[in-house]
């Protein structure tokens, strides 16, 4: 199972949001690309990046603090995903950021506006092309949480999985830097519900959460991003991976 620390860029700088609340943000730092270093240094196989004005905005804003995130991992000269949602809503944001060296390019508000790009990036670039589904009470919220729709989150999944989608990254918002841990049954709810791949996102809070999701990565679980946690050093990433890499039973959720 992967751990993906998360990277979320707000004006340059390395940020936290309350439950997606742009007025109730913490800044961890001024330096994303450092930051990156960071969790590259203890030991990460996998970055979460997030353009928090992006998201709002509706068009990329942070591009000079991904690419230095980019020349750090390239720097590393090791094998890491590197995944970015947040603004990515047309077809020449896909390719741009995918070209720029990006392992996965995260669709979340257009999966909904405009789902027939998720259809054409995918042909475009198979495998590469994920998903953002961010929900509150099982109903998708887009434009960076701030409007809530009618859309539920698992008929919203499997559309984009027969559209091509290489992965759902899946955010359960009620739970998204609280602290209060992982929503392991609706994530599982969704993975069992397709045959893609999906990264739970939202909530980690100690070492148990992964090995919660661990119990059921079976359904489809690949991995999980983990924020607030880190930055408030409640949790260890070495204790992370550790756990992720720990073999142990697994089950499906029914």
């Amino acid at each position: 199972m992967l751990i993906l620390p998360a990277i979320d860029i707000r004006a340059g700088r390395c940020v936290r949001l309350f439950q997606g609340d742009y007025a109730r943000e913490t800044i961890f730092g001024d330096d994303p690309a450092a930051m990156a270093e960071r969790w590259l240094g203890q030991g990460a196989r996998a970055l979460h990046l997030v353009d928090l004005d992006g998201a709002r905005d509706g068009a990329s804003t942070n591009r000079a603090a991904v690419l230095a995130i980019l020349a750090v991992v390239k720097a590393s000269g090791r094998a890491v995903v590197t995944e970015l949602g947040g603004g990515i809503r047309d077809l020449a944001g896909v390719e741009n950021w995918l070209e720029a060296g990006l392992s996965r390019a995260v669709i979340g508000t257009a999966a909904v506006t405009n789902p027939e790009l998720v259809s054409e990036a995918s042909r475009r670039f198979p495998g590469r092309v994920w998903v953002g589904i961010d929900a509150r009470g099982g109903k998708v919220a887009v434009k960076g949480w701030l409007e809530d729709t009618a859309v539920d989150a698992i008929a919203l999944a499997r559309e984009m999985e027969s559209r091509g989608a290489g992965g759902i990254i899946f955010t359960d918002i009620d739970r998204d830097g609280t602290g209060h841990g992982v929503a392991v049954e609706s994530t599982a709810r969704l993975a069992a519900a397709l045959s893609i791949p999906v990264v739970a996102s939202g909530g980690v809070d100690s070492v148990d959460d992964v090995r919660r999701l661990r119990a059921v990565e079976s359904s489809g679980i690949e991995g999980v991003i983990v924020g607030r946690a880190l930055y408030d050093g409640k949790v260890c990433l070495a204790d992370l991976l550790a756990a992720a890499a720990q073999e142990q039973a697994t089950r499906t959720v029914d």
